[in-house]
């Protein structure tokens, strides 16, 4: 639905983005994640027309941006980080005009407004002038503005920026009910636990280019990081965490024989793959689809051992991203 292949902008002597690729299939929410300056909101303005790339190729629904960019529009719902309110009009009347100027047939313009104000929760607020509406009104205003038109592909800026937690809270929502929809998400934000709470998956984006694409479980939690340049993924899905009594080298080495168990190391509060434990453990790393739970707690119990957790292997998201995000600065 929304794909981008080696996107770079080049400001002058300024480098915005280089090789930037992706790919978002419809029915996804996808947070493209980075410290401010990291090229998210370059990317975003290519990905809606508002500027070329200096190379690259992207398209949205099959059209290609830089030669059916007016085909591609049609398709692209964009909320910027200030939205393109007009404070004076009430909520109905701008979002008939926003249809209008979007091409929406005039006969269809009531039920798309109607559709957009009940998905956004806007039923009590569409006679109230916009200027009088709170900041969290006002975003949704700008979201159903960008939905009006059935777009393919919805493009958020910072949604929640500047919304109070109550606020943040109910656009979360609403992102997650775009995601589950037949249309294709993306939004931009700073804030790694915005990203977390609204999305299935994150690009990481730090100094102009993708870092890592993480998906996430339905916790939140990471289940597959692909790092740049196609290299395989930091830790397989089947890895479990193994805290038991002793915490010795012939414990570990027993571990280390376990058919599947592709290695065996400490977990360590200072790797890219921190793991949150109050007693040491191991982090024993599974071959793709192999499920080792029951060969590991078997180990322990047979070599005389106290088994005090076996559980799935989450990397920390705060940890991934710090790693990420500073390994150049370092």
């Amino acid at each position: 639905m929304i794909e981008a292949e080696g996107l770079t902008k080049r400001y002058g002597s300024y480098l915005g983005i280089e090789e930037v690729s992706f790919k978002i299939e419809a029915g996804e929410a996808v947070g493209l994640l980075g410290p401010n300056g990291a090229g998210k909101t370059t990317t975003l303005r290519i990905l809606t027309c508002a500027m070329s790339a200096t190379s690259g190729r992207a398209s949205v629904a099959g059209y290609d941006l830089f030669k059916e960019s007016m085909q591609a529009r049609r398709h692209i719902g964009y909320l910027p980080e200030t939205p393109p309110l007009y404070p004076e009009m009430t909520v109905a009347a701008y979002l008939r005009f926003a249809a209008s100027i979007k091409g929406v047939e005039p006969r269809r313009i009531a039920g798309r407004i109607d559709d957009a104000v009940e998905l956004c929760g806007l039923e009590e607020m569409r006679k109230r002038v916009v200027g009088h509406l709170s900041k969290g009104y006002r975003q949704r205003v700008g979201i159903a503005q960008a939905l009006i038109h059935e777009p393919k592909a919805v493009v958020l800026d910072e949604p929640t920026s500047g919304l109070d937690p109550a606020q943040i809270v109910e656009i979360r929502g609403l992102v997650q009910r775009l995601g589950h929809q037949d249309r294709a998400v993306l939004l931009t934000t700073h804030i790694l636990a915005e990203a977390q709470a609204s999305c299935g998956r994150l690009l990481v984006i730090n100094r102009g280019r993708i870092a890592a694409d993480i998906r996430l479980n339905a916790a939140g939690e990471a289940v597959s990081i692909q790092t740049e340049k196609n290299a395989p993924p930091l830790l397989s899905e089947g890895s479990v965490v193994v805290a038991a009594r002793p915490f010795d080298e012939a414990m570990e080495a027993r571990l280390r024989q376990i058919p599947g168990a592709v290695s065996v190391r400490r977990a360590s509060k200072e790797s890219a793959l921190e793991i949150q434990e109050e007693e040491p453990a191991w982090l024993v790393e599974a071959e793709p689809g192999t499920d080792i739970r029951g060969a590991c707690a078997a180990t322990v119990v047979e070599a005389g051992g106290e088994l005090l957790k076996l559980a799935p292997a989450r990397p920390s998201l705060e940890r991934i991203f710090l790693n990420l995000t500073q390994q150049e600065a370092a």
